[in-house]
């Protein structure tokens, strides 16, 4: 087999490209938190598949451009401009991407240029189907395909339908929705099937992972794991990485003389007025009027600042074409003008505000003599700027006012002032209390935020997500195929079997029929009540039924006992908690994590009292809200701690029910066959042939296990044995 590689799949390549002549172009690699991320990537062989970025008809012109991209190991996908302009300016820009920020869908004006709804959906598919295509063509077994972002949201089923052993990663870098807000898109459901045709998905923050998982819940009706998502037996693994940046690429940077030119350029410019900085894309979620606002009003309430202060905002061109685009381009230079015209004088003016990117030389320059950095988002999946802001503050120490609800918010929060983009009163106060911040106060808060941005950098996101993926593919135990005429040989050629089934209500009929077998032994196992299995097995006459997932065990001529004495302790959950614990530590200063015998414990008596109060309720609710609250787990809250103990395992009672029943048999069972979701995976129909306990006290071995696929099949498989057993 081939080695390994890695394929990055994003809507663009890493490159800006320019055609100079028929087979002649210029490529630059273009800069971004991705592309630094992948570039310490180790051990893997990468290659980059996205859009070229511009039409390119002729076979000619395709074929000197994919040569030219092999030296910089990308692969284009070449997609004419009718359908990238309604599938990137139309579905991505008009209709995902205001859900994910849960702005709703747009009106009608968002399809004037682009066409209608369904063309632009129908767009959306072409592309993605071009990149599966060339995905296809370049695939080798064993690599790994990293999907990246929400332009791409049906590429994974289009991979699997075509390779089912395919390795799939997915990222999405965006904010995702309560399911009521996701519910409105019409093709959603199709999306998330998409999706969870992946192995691993990552979003950004563990509130993103709960919002993603309960929608795949409360839309598909699918069932939930501390892990992730059970689809016909197949687990997705949901994660939370939050990325970051490359930290020392700022850091360096800013000691350049280049970059220290500039910035005594800058201070000379501004005479000596302290600065707030504001950067960001031209965007409807970045809250930028939000921020002018705040600073009018800080202006108004503090009139000695009126000539010691500038906010410098640079708001970078995204998406013109876009009608809601233009129109917050018209606001925002509006809003300026007013502030400008109240406050400003013949010699300097209040806001500085520029409709252009910057060079990074520049941006470094900015960042480091900025006394503030100002972000105001209405809802961002991360915000960089932010760790940019904060890598470049090497001498400054300037203070960080960040929005609570942007996603660096909870990795950062422990030095920054966290503030409501809707609260215009408090941003204002929280601008003044940044400029007369005590310098030990600014910079003990600088220290919390440099170590982390620091320690979790692009690189260190971007191997804990293959790492991730590599564990979730070597972990996925996917059972062989169980042909349904095999399984009935296997019975016939016992002499007296057992079959231990998950309660479904369409089994009733042929469990009826093989109850009468004098060969065949029935187990009902649920995680219903003893009354519900009462209720609806309770007339038949030969069966066992193992309630609440075998903790209480019947005949049905009998009573109901208890299976489990003592309680058998499963700590299958402990890697997944201490992964959240980790998380909450990395962004906590001055909290750690305990280990006990049974026991994980998240203290935080050396942090922040205030701040760890806030991180200690948003740990609690992720746990007590997230899958990992269906593991076998009890979660409290102490004064300054979160603890997670073992609690009852769920179907630890198998091989004592194997026990108690084989016991009060005359002729030992030969035969055990498993069939539910209710059985070690959930939501697969798996069939074990376990050692059976030679007495009831003795546990039985975890069995080497097949499968049925599905629901229609085990009663398939039920109703062939019924028949046969007559």
């Amino acid at each position: 087999m081939d080695s390994c590689r890695l394929l990055v799949v994003s809507n663009r390549l890493p490159t800006s490209i320019t055609r100079n002549g028929e087979q002649s172009w210029s490529t630059k690699i273009s800069g971004g938190g991705l592309v630094s991320a992948l570039l310490g990537v180790k051990n893997e062989e990468t290659k980059w598949i996205g859009w070229a970025g511009l039409e390119v008809k002729d076979e000619i012109g395709q074929k000197s451009l994919t040569n030219v991209l092999a030296e910089k190991r990308c692969i284009p996908v070449f997609l004419d401009n009718d359908t990238t302009d309604k599938y990137y300016n139309g579905y991505c820009n008009c209709i995902i991407w205001p859900i994910l920020h849960y702005l709703g869908i747009p009106q009608d004006d968002c399809f004037a240029k682009n066409g209608t709804y369904k063309a632009q959906y129908d767009a959306y598919k072409k592309a993605n189907k071009a990149f599966a295509d060339v995905i296809m063509e370049h695939y080798r077994e064993g690599d790994i395909i990293w999907i990246h972002d929400y332009h791409l949201m049906l590429l994974p089923k289009y991979l699997k339908d075509r390779n089912s052993n395919m390795k799939i990663g997915f990222f999405l870098h965006t904010t995702f929705p309560p399911s009521e807000i996701w519910r409105t898109l019409p093709e959603g459901p199709e999306l998330l099937r998409s999706l969870l045709a992946s192995d691993m998905i990552g979003l950004h923050t563990y509130d993103l992972v709960r919002h993603f998982v309960s929608t795949c819940s409360n839309i598909l009706g699918l069932e939930s794991t501390p892990k992730g998502i059970v689809d016909q037996g197949k687990l997705t693994r949901i994660s939370a990485f939050p990325i970051g940046i490359d930290a020392d690429n700022f850091i360096n940077t800013v000691q350049t003389s280049e970059v220290k030119m500039e910035m005594k350029r800058l201070k000379e410019k501004f005479g000596g007025r302290k600065i707030i900085l504001g950067v960001e894309r031209l965007d409807t979620i970045k809250g930028i009027p939000h921020k002018i606002l705040a600073f009018e009003r800080f202006l108004e309430e503090n009139p000695e600042w009126r000539d010691k202060v500038v906010l410098v905002e640079i708001g970078v061109p995204s998406r013109s074409d876009v009608p809601e685009y233009q129109k917050l381009k018209i606001q925002i230079h509006e809003l300026v003008s007013r502030v400008n015209g109240r406050f400003g004088t013949f010699h300097q003016v209040p806001i500085h505000h520029l409709d252009q990117s910057v060079n990074f030389p520049t941006l470094c320059a900015l960042y480091a003599v900025s006394d503030v950095a100002l972000i105001t988002s209405l809802r961002d999946g991360m915000n960089l700027v932010s760790y940019e802001y904060v890598a470049s503050q090497t001498t400054n120490k300037g203070v960080l006012i960040l929005s609570e609800v942007a996603g660096a918010a909870q990795c950062l929060g422990a030095g920054a002032i966290l503030v409501n983009p809707w609260n215009t009163p408090d941003i204002a106060a929280s601008i003044s209390r940044a400029l007369t911040m005590p310098a030990k106060e600014r910079e003990k808060r600088h220290q919390h935020n440099l170590a982390y941005v620091k320690s979790y950098t692009a690189q260190e996101w971007a191997n804990d997500n293959l790492r991730c993926i590599h564990e979730t593919i070597a972990e996925a135990q996917i059972p062989k195929q169980l042909p349904v005429n095999t399984a009935i040989e296997r019975c016939a050629q016992s002499e007296n079997r057992m079959i231990i089934l998950g309660f479904d209500a369409e089994f009733s009929k042929p469990l009826a029929k093989l109850c009468k077998d004098p060969r065949t032994t029935v187990v009902v196992l649920s995680k219903n009540s003893t009354h519900v299995l009462d209720e609806n097995f309770g007339d038949y006459k030969n069966m066992w039924l193992a309630a609440e997932n075998g903790m209480f065990l019947c005949h049905t001529k009998g009573s109901w006992t208890t299976t489990m004495p003592e309680c058998l302790i499963d700590m299958e959950w402990v890697d997944e908690v201490q992964r959240v614990f980790q998380y909450f530590t990395k962004r906590t200063p001055g909290s750690h994590i305990e280990v006990g015998e049974t026991a994980l414990i998240w203290n935080y008596e050396s942090a922040d009292a205030e701040f760890g109060r806030l991180q200690a309720r948003d740990l609690l609710n992720h746990l007590l809200e997230s899958p990992i609250s269906k593991a076998c787990i009890d979660i409290t809250k102490s004064a300054h701690s979160v603890e997670v103990r073992v609690s009852l395992k769920q179907g630890a009672a198998i091989g004592q029910i194997l026990g108690i029943v084989d016991q009060s048999m005359a002729t030992p069972i030969d035969y055990a066959l498993f069939i539910g979701n209710s059985l070690e995976k959930d939501g697969v129909y798996t069939v074990f042939e376990p050692v059976l306990p030679s007495d009831a006290g003795t546990q039985c071995q975890k069995p080497n296990y097949e499968s049925l696929n599905s629901c229609a099949e085990a009663v398939s498989f039920l109703k062939k044995l019924a028949d046969w057993t007559q």
